[in-house]
């Protein structure tokens, strides 16, 4: 287990590594000035020769990316050229809302995910597996942009349920609380769920009727298991292995495709601070930003990669046991 594990890390440090290469090519190798384009077409020249050395662009690539990556190493991160803050900050206060938003939605993804899917692989071919397909189908269909603003107007338009959008945050001293947060991620949470879900109800019932075919299963049933015994004891285990990679990939997908809710929501979130940044030319936000959210998509796929261990232990021992190169 420790060398499956070891290796999985030096595969995630790897990749976090090559990721920040790209991620520091694409915003400064590319063609063009990126002082000329914080500044825009009219900067003058002394203003575009003060931008480019404070952004150290006046330094090898090399070393500006050098520096860039130790910074990151020791916890310090750019200076927002908009904000005049540093974007760990930035970053730090948005995800107070991103983060909740996304745990919110892949929770109710999940819970009715697999409640759909169970259902449906248990009624195969019948009523309920046609029509939880058709709603998957349904689901998949709906941009969830639209399907906020269809939230808005039932549930705080005509009901007035909840507010149409905005975030009163987290602490009663600023006029919000926990309740409060909640009701105001709830519909933003649900919008992004939408998909997500029908998209996790397929697998999850695609997975259990593959299992269902299993040598395994007949012998249970041959033993004089029930279908229900066999299902929640054998199968499901065995069918969670797919189930929970989709899971790994709907997560990361549900933190760095939140940008459009949450405009459309107006809540102060790591996706509406990256389309600010773009707005305003900020490229350091942009940078750092991209950086973070894709640490946490490869962070995300290392703790899957754990839970596969975990999950077929199979996966452990051919790691440990497979021969050296």
């Amino acid at each position: 287990m420790p060398l499956f594990i070891l290796k999985k890390f030096g595969v995630f440090l790897m990749t976090l590594a090559v990721t920040s290469l790209i991620v520091f090519a694409v915003l400064e190798l590319l063609p063009g000035n990126a002082a000329q384009v914080i500044l825009g077409e009219t900067a003058t020249a002394d203003s575009l020769a003060a931008m480019e050395e404070k952004l150290g662009l006046n330094q090898p690539a090399l070393s500006r990316y050098l520096k860039w990556t130790g910074d990151m190493l020791h916890g310090q991160t750019g200076m927002s050229i908009s904000y005049d803050t540093p974007t760990a900050e930035l970053m730090a206060e948005r995800l107070q809302v991103s983060l909740p938003l996304a745990v919110m939605a892949m929770g109710l993804t999940v819970a009715m995910a697999l409640s759909l899917g169970i259902y449906a692989a248990s009624q195969q071919n019948r009523a309920g597996d046609v029509g939880v397909m058709t709603l998957s189908q349904l689901g998949l269909a709906v941009p969830n942009f639209w399907l906020a603003i269809l939230l808005i107007l039932l549930f705080a338009v005509h009901l007035q349920w909840v507010s149409a959008g905005g975030f009163p945050g987290w602490s009663e001293e600023a006029g919000g609380g926990v309740w409060s947060g909640i009701q105001a991620l709830l519909l933003p949470a649900a919008a992004l769920a939408a998909v997500q879900t029908a998209i996790l109800a397929r697998v999850t019932r695609s997975a259990i009727l593959d299992s269902l075919r299993e040598d395994y299963v007949r012998t249970a049933r041959a033993k004089g298991l029930s279908k229900r015994q066999v299902l929640w004891g054998h199968v499901l285990r065995n069918a969670m292995i797919t189930v929970i990679t989709v899971m790994g990939l709907q997560f990361g997908n549900l933190i760095t495709s939140a940008i459009v809710i949450e405009n459309v929501f107006v809540l102060p979130g790591i996706g509406r601070l990256i389309f600010q940044a773009i707005a305003n030319r900020d490229l350091i936000v942009v940078r750092d930003v991209v950086m973070l959210l894709s640490a946490l998509v490869i962070l995300i796929n290392f703790v899957i990669d754990l839970l596969y261990a975990w999950i077929d232990p199979r996966l452990k021992n051919s790691a440990r046991t497979a021969p050296g190169p």
